[in-house]
């Protein structure tokens, strides 16, 4: 039975060589789980036109938004494992939160699914309207136990729930969540008052807020934003402990050869060695993270831990 089992392996092992020469003899897909011109488009944007020059073969971007990116994830999930589909998400918020805010997935995080390669982490933002008189977090609490129920706030994915409700836990809030499928409606609804603030990414937070629609209060990693030094984290807003930090990987279907992995994983890790990735990070409020695919399994399995207790903290009983 070993001897059977050793050599079906170093089948496995030469067939998966064999075509890791050859690959990609064609087009690659990488699948996008957000809505097309959002932060996270842009990051997987960037790094498709990167692939597509290092692989020498196109790499068209599918972008596959809806239930807050489990209509993507699970399209990437179901794909041939052979290397050519992809999918570049917040593995983070996507992979490792997605089970505390789901009862039923149509995909399994860790068992449909081989790391390839961590790309950037980013923290999330929370906002109000430019015309807002509120200027920092204290500011916007005040304003908000001041109106009846405490008013509605806007978010679009599951990181971006978590990091309000918790804001919500920790500040005394009762504050009502409204969804959003596209970035670009939460901005407009804080302009007509629909909803008092939003939470979403930093990457695109930071073009809004640049383009003059809104006004940072805060953002959530346990340091600064480089791209965003002069605002403040949500620990210097006196909430101790408040972290939540999204970050970026690549992954593919589950069965996919080990050296085609191993070759992905490889361009990445070129492309993040890139000055020119580090500065177009630095300018959508992200950072080189960079990982290998057993470090990227090892940090997903972290993640996945913390998202279970700061689901606990936030109360957030899962749909």
């Amino acid at each position: 039975m070993k001897l059977t089992q050793a050599l079906a392996a170093a089948l496995t092992l030469a067939t998966g060589g064999a075509m890791a020469q050859d690959y990609p003899n064609r087009e690659l897909h990488a699948v996008s789980p957000v809505s097309p011109g959002s932060g996270g488009d842009i990051v997987a944007r960037y790094y498709s036109d990167k692939l597509s020059k290092l692989a020498g073969r196109p790499v068209i971007v599918d972008n596959k938004g809806g239930a807050q990116g489990v209509v993507g994830t699970e399209y990437a999930a179901h794909a041939k494992p052979d290397g050519y589909t992809f999918l570049i998400t917040p593995a983070s918020s996507m992979l490792a939160a997605q089970p505390h805010f789901f009862r039923k997935l149509p995909f399994d995080p860790f068992k449909d699914f081989a790391p390839v390669a961590v790309l950037a982490w980013l923290p999330f933002a929370i906002a109000v309207d430019a015309k807002s008189p509120i200027k920092n977090i204290g500011e916007l609490v005040a304003a908000l136990k001041a109106k009846p129920g405490h008013g509605f706030y806007g978010m679009g994915n599951n990181s971006g729930l978590g990091t309000a409700e918790l804001f919500k836990e920790m500040a005394g809030l009762k504050t009502v969540q409204v969804p959003y499928k596209t970035s670009m409606q939460g901005v407009t609804a804080l302009a007509t008052g629909e909803i008092d603030f939003l939470v979403w990414d930093a990457t695109f937070m930071s073009g809004q807020a640049r383009a003059g629609r809104i006004r940072i209060l805060a953002v959530t990693s346990p340091k600064r934003a480089s791209a965003l030094p002069d605002v403040p984290t949500m620990i210097e807003s006196g909430f101790p402990g408040f972290e939540i930090t999204s970050w970026w990987g690549v992954v593919v279907p589950a069965g996919t050869p080990r050296p085609i992995v191993d070759k992905l994983a490889g361009w990445f890790h070129e492309i993040n060695a890139m000055d020119e990735t580090r500065r177009f990070l630095l300018n959508v409020a992200t950072d080189v993270l960079g990982g290998t695919p057993e470090q990227m399994a090892s940090m997903l399995k972290q993640e996945y831990e913390r998202w279970g207790k700061l689901a606990k903290l936030a109360k957030i009983q899962p749909q």
